[in-house]
């Protein structure tokens, strides 16, 4: 008679191929992405009078500022009592985007530039939808999230041995693509990017590696955390040729950054060290959930919010006993990214991280694609707990969007 044990890994290696076989199927998959996304953006969507400039999250004060670039019946959000409804990063990158647009470096107002300015990748792409008007800029940056994403995948799928294509579609269904589309923020595209690069690499396509690679970090920074070690591979291989390639794709954010520095003398690349403070992020977290189940008087939606981070901590916790499991000698670059990707979610601060679910989620984005590529070179590794963690989270952020998250104050433009 076969015991408890026997039993649950015989339904999980059940679970695991009925997984492989409906998601090894480009078409299932796909029909997927479109009704994940579609049914997120709905439940946006209805909040706020149907209106797709809501998924922006336009504060007032930032609109107020910049009111000749506020797209005329934008959703603007008033923040609550003692707030001044600034609203979250995606209007920053419309705004910018905005700015370049109009063939313009006339930095928008209210933003800070010290660690807005160097992230030129997401406006850049999205400007040429511009030219078409404010409304054009908001479309833009919905076909970008959609199309780039969309695209990496099918660029991840190829170059996955058969019998793992399935695990493309853990990539094109992560929360963390999802909570960044549902913000309209550069997470997702940077994730794009980062893969076409590495799909250029894979195939010798180097000038297109670099030049992908380039925008990546021109998006966000967590782009190095793929470029870097895989120059330390190049070098561990003697691949010097290859080493090469991957010192060009910082040409472009080297150019940018000596730009920047001309315009914004008082920008560097060091102060975005003000972002970590290590384990001072986890401790607030963990006594603010002390706090709400001795203190109570949370109701059960507000403890819900407490605990909707409580997975990515387990995220974080596995992950970080994932980077000194499996072999060695496999997938050296992806391991040594991974690590990175959890070194930097431990040094995460409480106020600007740990402190709401968005940002903390956000800097996970980049491990799921780190954590396939290591998965395709390393049999021996057991990544199969930290994908159902990712599926924990990713049906914890549809029940968030569905029925915890509650409309603000807003008004229309």
């Amino acid at each position: 008679m076969p015991t408890f044990f026997q039993t649950i890994r015989t339904i999980e290696k059940d679970l695991r191929a009925n997984a492989a076989r409906i998601f090894g199927s480009r078409r299932n998959t796909t029909l997927v992405f479109i009704l994940l996304y579609s049914i997120s953006s709905y439940f946006v969507w209805k909040k706020y009078e149907f209106r797709p400039s809501s998924q922006i999250n336009f504060g007032k004060e930032f609109a107020d500022q910049n009111a000749e670039e506020t797209p005329k019946g934008a959703i603007v959000f008033l923040g609550e009592e003692g707030n001044l409804g600034a609203g979250y990063d995606g209007q920053i990158f419309y705004y910018y985007s905005r700015m370049l647009s109009e063939w313009s470096l006339n930095w928008p107002k209210g933003f800070e530039t010290s660690f807005r300015a160097p992230r030129i990748g997401y406006p850049l792409l999205v400007s040429p939808f511009g030219w078409f008007g404010q409304q054009g800029t908001i479309f833009g940056m919905y076909i970008l999230n959609l199309g780039l994403f969309y695209l990496s995948y099918l660029a991840l799928r190829n170059i996955l041995p058969e019998g793992k294509e399935y695990l493309s579609a853990i990539y094109l269904l992560s929360p963390f693509a999802l909570g960044s589309y549902i913000l309209l923020v550069s997470d997702t595209i940077m994730m794009g990017l980062i893969l076409l690069s590495y799909w250029s690499y894979e195939k010798k396509k180097f000038l297109a590696f670099s030049i992908f690679g380039g925008l990546a970090i021109l998006t966000k920074e967590q782009a190095v955390f793929l470029l870097f070690p895989l120059g330390i591979e190049t070098l561990y291989q003697r691949d010097y040729k290859k080493s090469l390639w991957v010192l060009s794709s910082l040409l472009l954010p080297v150019c940018w950054s000596l730009y920047l520095r001309t315009q914004f003398p008082e920008w560097t690349p060091g102060s975005l060290g003000n972002f970590f403070d290590p384990l001072a992020g986890i401790l607030g977290y963990l006594s603010e959930l002390q706090q709400a189940i001795g203190g109570g008087g949370q109701g059960l939606v507000g403890l819900a919010k407490k605990f909707s981070r409580f997975p990515l901590l387990l995220l974080l916790l596995y992950g970080t006993f994932l980077v000194f499991q499996g072999n060695w000698r496999q997938g050296l670059a992806f391991r040594i990214g991974f690590g990175i990707t959890m070194l930097t979610v431990f040094a995460g601060g409480y106020v600007l991280y740990w402190a709401t679910y968005e940002n903390v989620s956000r800097m996970f984005t980049i491990s799921v694609p780190l954590l396939i590529l290591w998965q395709r070179e390393d049999e021996s590794l057991t990544a199969n707990p930290y994908w159902y963690l990712v599926a924990i989270v990713l049906a914890g952020f549809l029940i968030k969007l569905a029925l915890i998250s509650k409309p603000l104050r807003y008004v229309v433009w």
